[in-house]
């Protein structure tokens, strides 16, 4: 069998519904986090390779994994992180100025939501850390990171050098402690 990408999806973060929290350095609900942990713990083969984005809610994914199978390291990865919305950050989704949401969805892979991040960007970091040979290519990757990426990873396998238009952009990604695998 070859090896496969394991994307999974932090716990639910601690936030208030409707709340724009790309970057910012929530905590995951911790029993969410420990059921979640469990669950991976118990599927993921014996050499697989972690990676975690560094925000805190998939730092706490990964620790908690770790403690239920020491042998599995992680690593921190920045290119893993969910897309930054700048401005946007911690604010309502209602209370973005529809103009600036219209001109997101015009542009999708070139605008940069509240001066943040475009899609371009993270499609690049994404396929950074997908093309990357670091000697662990036989072994299964595990990758504990954001519905963003998630997205990103479908996206490239299925439109390779392609940009993303907002009506073409409904690629799945897991639910929050769930996990999906190419």
């Amino acid at each position: 069998m070859s090896a496969r990408l394991w994307l999974v999806r932090h716990a639910a973060p601690l936030v208030a519904p409707g709340i724009c929290y790309g970057r910012l350095d929530l905590a995951a609900d911790a029993q969410a986090t420990q059921q979640a942990a469990l669950a991976l713990a118990q599927a993921l083969p014996s050499h697989a390779v972690l990676r975690h984005s560094p925000l805190r809610r998939c730092a706490q994914l990964a620790d908690a994994v770790r403690a239920l199978r020491p042998e599995l390291r992680s690593q921190a990865d920045a290119r893993l992180q969910e897309m930054d919305f700048g401005a946007w950050e911690g604010q309502p989704w209602d209370a973005v100025p529809r103009a600036e949401l219209d001109a997101w969805a015009s542009d999708l892979h070139s605008y940069a939501p509240g001066g943040g991040e475009p899609l371009a960007a993270m499609l690049a970091r994404v396929q950074e850390a997908l093309d990357e040979r670091d000697g662990t290519e036989d072994a299964d990757r595990v990758w504990i990171s954001h519905a963003g990426v998630a997205r990103c990873v479908h996206w490239l396998r299925a439109h390779p050098g392609r940009n993303a238009t907002a009506a073409e952009w409904t690629q799945a990604a897991p639910a929050t402690g769930q996990w999906l695998i190419f």
